[in-house]
């Protein structure tokens, strides 16, 4: 019988060009299930054209599997169907829209008549069982009904996290999440993934937050120009030399979430 135990994210040997430029060169990088991986370096690193690839929205070498499965042959919706979700760093709510009837226009793919139906037409009780769960889960449980443009920046980036778990989310990747958010903000929401993935997907983390990454990661890698220079836990990262000169400045210490 075939092992149908999640394996998570893996990556062999990715690679991305633009012409004559590689702006990732033979990335590998795994996220188990329950794990959160923090994934830094530089501005122009090439670390949201790597989600970019692994999310079908560019053109790429290697191989992207979730749970084994090949992704390569998917379209960006399939690999969503699939499990593997995204947040954007724009956010892009509805903003004249309820966090609820947000969470449930990234529910149901399939053009404009269904998401019409979906928000203002008769739902089924399982729909809206789903968004309740959903945000629950990242603590929004008592604002479904708020429109997404009276939340707190926080909270809006909340949304954006319901929004890629809603329905079969297996690994879920976060582009900088935290941008914008105070030190207060950015801590309670370090709490809030690492409460998810106890329970829930692996994670991909893509954050300029140090205090952040570093202090609610299990594993971190680091790219520089496009390539990983550095694979280890946090306490490993605070210390290396290459990880200090290509980007920390000066060994950090933080307080895990």
């Amino acid at each position: 019988m075939p092992d149908n135990t999640p394996t998570g994210l893996s990556t062999e040997n990715l690679t991305v060009r633009y012409g004559g430029v590689v702006a990732n060169e033979n990335v590998s990088v795994t996220v188990l299930p329950g794990e959160i991986v923090g994934l830094i370096g530089p501005n122009g690193a090439g670390k949201t054209t790597f989600v970019d690839a692994v999310t079908g929205f560019l053109d790429y070498e290697g191989t992207v599997l979730l749970d084994g499965a090949p992704m390569n042959p998917l379209a960006p919706h399939r690999r969503r169907r699939s499990g593997l979700s995204r947040t954007w760093q724009g956010g892009e709510l509805f903003a004249n829209l309820s966090v609820a009837q947000n969470v449930v226009a990234a529910l149901r793919p399939g053009g404009l008549a269904t998401l019409w139906h979906d928000l203002w037409g008769r739902r089924g009780t399982g729909t809206d069982d789903i968004v309740a769960t959903t945000l629950h889960t990242v603590g929004l449980g008592d604002v479904g009904k708020t429109l997404a443009r009276d939340l707190t920046l926080g909270q809006q980036k909340l949304v954006g996290v319901a929004r890629a778990l809603v329905g079969n989310c297996r690994l879920l990747l976060l582009d900088e999440p935290a941008a914008g958010l105070d030190s207060r903000e950015s801590l309670e929401f370090a709490g809030r993934i690492r409460e998810l993935a106890r329970t829930g997907p692996g994670v991909l983390l893509i954050d300029h937050d140090m205090s952040l990454v570093l202090g609610v990661c299990d594993r971190i890698y680091v790219m520089e120009f496009g390539k990983v220079i550095f694979s280890g836990t946090p306490a490993q990262a605070r210390k290396d030399p290459a990880v200090v000169a290509a980007y920390l400045g000066t060994p950090m210490e933080t307080t895990r979430a």
